[in-house]
């Protein structure tokens, strides 16, 4: 189903509330958007979800300009971030920002996930990288975000949380939700001993397999 502009507003507020009522994100920290037409919409910046109108959500362009006209509020100081990301990977249609609690315990600890276990394929590779630290809401950090991102749709941000990307709102969620969980038993393994890996060969295999389940 193709959603209208209003739709597509109203469709990003209730992902994002969903995405903290599930535990991913915390207040106003994280941001999330969706390609809309020339643009993108996004999150504002400092406004609680719960607080948000459809009308409080920001519409920018591809060179991070207003659409729309008028009175509009601010978008979310990481706006860089999704921009680029909308600009190098044309299939992606939401993007998800968030200060999920594993993956931040990692991020602080600037550990990607490797491939301990094979649902880290999901992420498009045999792991999840972790971005280098650069201050919130600055070109240099969506630059390290898109390496990170290199042939990946969800990366880490050292000492700061977690990013994904994925054709829809719907299927974002689910991703950062996977991403979440993996991190999460990664780091209760790591409780008990530094888990085996899976080889190169197991992964590509466990890629190939996705690349068939999708087609």
């Amino acid at each position: 189903m193709i959603l209208d502009g209003k739709d597509l507003r109203r469709k990003l507020l209730s992902t994002a509330r969903a995405m903290n009522a599930l535990g991913l994100n915390q207040a106003t920290s994280g941001n999330l958007s969706v390609r809309c037409g020339d643009g993108f919409l996004i999150t504002p910046s400092a406004l609680a979800y719960q607080d948000c109108t459809p009308e409080d959500v920001v519409w920018l362009d591809f060179s991070g300009q207003l659409i729309g006209g008028g009175e509009q509020r601010k978008p979310s100081s990481e706006w860089r971030m999704h921009r680029d990301i909308y600009r190098h990977h044309p299939k992606a249609g939401g993007i998800l920002h968030a200060h999920s609690p594993y993956c931040s315990v990692l991020a602080c600890l600037e550990r990607p996930i490797p491939p301990f276990h094979y649902m880290v394929a999901l992420a498009g590779g045999d792991s999840i990288r972790c971005a280098p630290y650069a201050t919130f809401g600055t070109q240099e950090l969506s630059n390290g975000v898109l390496e990170a991102l290199r042939d990946r749709c969800a990366a880490l941000l050292a000492h700061h949380g977690m990013i994904c990307c994925a054709v829809d709102l719907d299927r974002v969620l689910e991703l950062a939700i996977e991403v979440e969980n993996l991190a999460r038993v990664y780091v209760l393994a790591l409780q008990v001993a530094e888990p085996p890996l899976l080889s190169p060969r197991q992964m590509e295999e466990v890629l190939h397999r996705f690349r068939e389940y999708k087609a």
